[in-house]
């Protein structure tokens, strides 16, 4: 079978209302970080602290997505994919956090709402990418304090009121599990705090924050299909020790059942909550039935999965297998684990691949850049979606990710995932061979041309 041939009977096994798309956040690409009225978000100021960006870099231009917004949607249409997930500044609409929308930002996702319209491709809309606005932070301790969960669903509503009449999709938060533990617990993500209790009462208002925003949201308009983002990972001991064993269990609690208990179930997993004793969250009457709110879908985006080590846990690969440069375990056959675990003990909705890719050491020959490591993963990830789906989960779309090379958080600069390569001394952009080889999965699935 030839590439060619190989691409069509790939994508023949996908249904044919399947979506294919390319996704990015906002303060990964955006720039323009004080523009129009702009304000502060939590990253703006954690990137000024000394040593916690690899590069001592940050995000006031980043692939200055802001100011080159057609050329970049251009570069969307031009992959043939029919689907498009960004996410929205917070602090770009509202400045400080609470208060009218601040018009230049409503202005700025009109045109990008539209230009994508124009162009015959959907947008999926994300309302949080852990750009909190700093003016929450240094006020009323962001996340850590209840009537943030409040003023987010005013944010909410303001967006679909703005933008409902174009966007249908809508998810709240995208990997709430990140703002909790990386941002408040490990500390190596905004706003750098370092504390499990904190950071499980974070977790928990992020939750919060969901159900009143998906309420909020269809108080405005009844049409749209809203969900949230999770990060998810199977979880394997690394041997059957018992101390790996329960390690484990409740790291799988700690990622999986916290956040799906809470929004499909009504409930924290009891062992989890007799696991964190004293850091377990305060939660209030009616809480947990707030949380969960019907899911139009679900949002999962797989990386890599965990390995549980007692004496290392969250252990990101082993030795012996191939890890991309972010150090991540490339293993397909636990993504299609994943999604099979998730049908099995959850009543789900609709599931979308929301983030699925891998960042390599990228480099460009004669104006070529060959990343054979990024394709045969995208590949080998797609299969296993469609693995997935042959065995009766109902996936509706993946989004690949990302667009464009972009400020990868603490990694700074230094690690690259988009099937563009950015130049970010003179803002080119090149597709690159992983590109190519999407932009004609996604031909042969809408049955066009193929290009060489």
């Amino acid at each position: 079978m030839n590439d060619l041939q190989s691409l069509a009977a790939l994508s023949d096994r996908f249904p044919r209302n399947f979506r294919w798309g390319v996704a990015s956040s906002a303060f990964q690409i955006e720039g323009a970080a004080a523009a129009d009225g702009k304000g502060a978000s939590i990253w703006d100021e954690f990137c000024r602290i000394p040593g916690v960006i690899a590069d001592g870099s940050d995000g006031q231009i980043a692939c200055d997505h802001y100011h080159r917004l057609d050329a970049d949607l251009d570069l969307i249409a031009g992959l043939g994919v029919k689907a498009y997930r960004f996410s929205i500044s917070w602090p770009r609409i509202q400045p400080t956090g609470s208060g009218p929308a601040l018009q230049s930002g409503i202005d700025f996702y009109n045109r990008l709402v539209d230009g994508l319209l124009t162009r015959g491709i959907e947008p999926y809309a994300t309302l949080y990418h852990w750009d909190l606005p700093a003016e929450l932070q240094r006020k009323h301790q962001g996340w850590a304090d209840r009537s943030t969960a409040y003023r987010f669903a005013e944010y909410a509503a303001l967006l679909a009121q703005a933008l409902g009449d174009r966007v249908r999709s809508f998810a709240t938060h995208n990997e709430p599990w990140v703002t909790a533990t990386l941002g408040h617990e490990l500390g190596h993500f905004a706003p750098g705090v370092k504390n499990r209790a904190v950071a499980m009462q974070v977790s928990h208002h992020c939750l919060l924050s969901h159900g009143l925003a998906v309420q909020a949201m269809r108080s405005v308009r009844q049409n749209l299909n809203i969900g949230i983002v999770l990060n998810l990972s199977p979880v394997y001991a690394a041997s059957a020790s018992p101390a790996d064993e329960l390690l484990a269990a409740r790291e799988d609690g700690l990622l999986v059942r916290w956040y799906l208990d809470a929004l499909l179930r009504g409930t924290y997993p009891s062992d989890i909550l007799q696991y964190l004793g004293p850091d377990a969250p305060q939660v209030q009457a009616a809480d947990e039935r707030l949380i969960c709110q019907p899911l139009d879908f679900l949002g999962v985006n797989y990386y890599s999965p965990i390995r549980s080590i007692a004496t290392r846990p969250f252990s990101p690969s082993r030795e012996g297998v191939p890890v991309t440069d972010m150090g991540w375990e490339v293993a397909s056959a636990s993504f299609t684990d994943l999604l099979l675990r998730l049908d099995r003990d959850y009543d789900l909705p609709p599931l979308y691949i929301t983030e699925n890719g891998a960042a390599y050491r990228d480099t460009i020959i004669e104006g070529v850049v060959k990343d054979e490591e990024r394709r045969a993963y995208i590949e080998s990830h797609v299969s296993a979606v469609a693995d997935a789906i042959d065995q009766g989960v109902d996936v509706r779309g993946y989004f690949l990710w990302s667009l464009l090379d972009n400020f990868e958080w603490a990694s700074g600069y230094t690690k690259r995932f988009g099937i563009y390569y950015v130049d970010y001394a003179t803002q080119a952009r090149i597709l690159k061979h992983s590109g190519f080889w999407f932009k004609n999965l996604a031909a042969a699935f809408h049955r066009e041309r193929i290009s060489a």
